[in-house]
C-alpha cells in the first residue's frame, strides 16, 4: 500500500547537522590504516560535498597508492572506517543539529511526507550519526557512499528504494534537500526538486549560483507545505 505522495530526502552533514566531523574523519584514516597500515590524514582536503569513498582515495592518492590497488582495497577499507566509527563515537550529537531540523522534521511527517537520506557518509556511519542526534527513527530510507560513485546516482537509488519499499508511488513528489552545490546538481539531474540550505561551509552566495528550486538560510526559512 502506498503511503505518501512525498519523498523527501536530506543530506546530512551541513545540511541536517554541523561540526560533528572530527570522529568521522578520524575513523577514515583508521580504516585505511587497519587495511593498508598506512597513516593518513585530511589535512587540506576538501571535503564539503564529497563522497567518503572518494575521500578514502584522496588520502590513498597523497600516499602513493596506485587506482588498482585502491580499487582492490576499497570495499575492506569502507566495511574498517564504518567499524572503527560505531565503536569510537560515542557522544551526543543532537547539539550539532542545525537550526530548525527538528521541528522541521517533525512536521514533515505529521504531514505524511516519507523522509529519506542522499548522504555522502558510508551507511553505518551515517545512520550512527543521526541516532547519536536523537533523529534516526525520522528516516525509512536512505542512499550512501557505498551505493554508488556520484551524488546524482545515490539520489536516484534512495527514490528507487523507496518506490520498491511501497513508501512512495512513482509519480510522487521528490525534494532534496542539501548544503553543497553538487546536492542541487544530484537533484536535478533526477528531476527532484532541488532545496539548498546555507547552513554548511557554502555561502548563501554561491548556493544562489547553482541556481536551487528553493534557497534557505536554514530550515526555518523553510515552509514544509512547499515539499508537499
Amino acid at each position: 500500500m502506498i503511503h505518501s505522495k512525498s519523498l523527501v530526502l536530506f543530506d546530512i552533514d551541513g545540511t541536517l547537522m554541523r561540526g560533528a566531523g572530527q570522529h568521522h574523519k578520524q575513523a577514515l584514516a583508521e580504516g585505511i590504516l587497519r587495511v593498508t597500515g598506512l597513516a593518513t590524514h585530511l589535512d587540506g582536503v576538501p571535503t564539503s560535498g564529497m563522497l567518503d569513498r572518494d575521500l578514502i582515495v584522496a588520502m590513498l592518492r597523497a600516499q602513493g597508492h596506485s587506482h588498482r590497488r585502491i580499487r582492490g582495497a576499497l570495499r575492506e577499507i569502507m566495511a574498517e572506517c564504518q567499524k572503527a566509527y560505531v565503536a569510537n563515537c560515542g557522544i551526543d550529537l543532537s547539539p550539532f543539529l542545525c537550526a530548525g531540523v527538528r521541528d522541521f522534521l517533525v512536521d514533515l511527517q505529521r504531514r505524511g511526507a516519507v523522509l529519506g537520506l542522499v548522504t555522502g557518509n558510508l551507511s553505518q556511519i551515517g545512520w550512527k550519526k543521526l541516532e547519536l542526534a536523537g533523529v534516526h527513527n525520522y528516516f525509512s530510507v536512505g542512499a550512501f557512499a557505498e551505493d554508488g560513485s556520484t551524488r546524482a546516482r545515490l539520489a536516484y537509488v534512495a527514490a528507487r528504494r523507496a518506490r520498491k519499499a511501497g513508501l512512495v508511488g512513482v509519480h510522487c513528489r521528490i525534494s532534496l534537500i542539501g548544503d553543497h552545490m553538487n546536492d542541487v546538481r544530484a537533484a536535478k539531474a533526477n528531476g527532484f526538486q532541488a532545496i539548498a540550505v546555507a547552513t554548511g561551509v557554502t555561502s548563501f552566495e554561491e548556493l544562489q549560483a547553482s541556481q536551487p528550486d528553493i534557497l534557505v538560510r536554514d530550515l526555518t526559512g523553510l515552509p514544509p507545505e512547499r515539499l508537499l
